[in-house]
């Protein structure tokens, strides 16, 4: 394949995916089509099979994409430090967290209806975000004290903080109800420091 068509692959491919933003943002994604992706990307309905076996598939991808640019912007921080014995540390990465899912709201919205409609799918959406919880073991290592289960705690985490987000900024906005970051961020610090440090 010669450079220029290198470049129109990489071109209609990067025009899929954000299509499909947009649209999973409008609409959702359940509701969105692959006919609506090419006809919003303004390609040809069978060039999305040249990039993706299936909606699904470009989820997965869309997704593998956040993760790499949100972890090139933590390994770039300088103020990332991993002991969760600080609660700086665990306020830096609730902080970290909560901006990637209000940056990437209909992604993560998006990841969650997909895993509701489709188990297997799920797991494997799951499994995704699941591949950066060894880095996190570690940041329990500074605790004082012997730990349970780290990969429970790790999970039981992430539960806490996508629970929260998915109710703060996808639902309860629904109502009127809101919450400002800076407060849900202190708040998911506090209780989650405490937990872990037991203080």
């Amino acid at each position: 394949m010669t450079s220029t068509r290198k470049e129109q692959a990489a071109g209609t491919e990067a025009a899929l995916k954000q299509a499909a933003r947009e649209l999973f943002a409008e609409r959702g994604y359940l509701n969105t089509k692959i006919t609506d992706i090419t006809a919003a990307a303004g390609r040809a309905t069978g060039s999305f099979y040249n990039h993706f076996a299936g909606k699904e598939e470009l989820l997965e991808a869309l997704l593998v994409d956040m993760l790499a640019e949100a972890d090139n912007a933590v390994l770039g921080d300088l103020a990332h430090e991993e002991d969760f014995s600080k609660i700086s540390s665990v306020r830096w990465h609730v902080a970290v967290f909560w901006n990637f899912y209000k940056a990437h709201l209909p992604e993560m919205i998006a990841v969650k209806q997909a895993a509701m409609a489709d188990p297997e799918l799920g797991r494997r959406l799951q499994q995704i975000m699941a591949d950066d919880d060894t880095h996190m073991i570690k940041h329990l290592s500074y605790l004082p004290e012997p730990q349970p289960d780290p990969l429970h705690q790790i999970s039981a985490m992430n539960a806490l903080l996508e629970g929260f987000a998915y109710t703060w900024l996808v639902v309860n906005p629904l109502s009127g109800r809101t919450i400002s970051d800076e407060a849900a961020i202190d708040l998911l610090a506090n209780l989650l420091h405490h937990g872990f440090a037991g203080r």
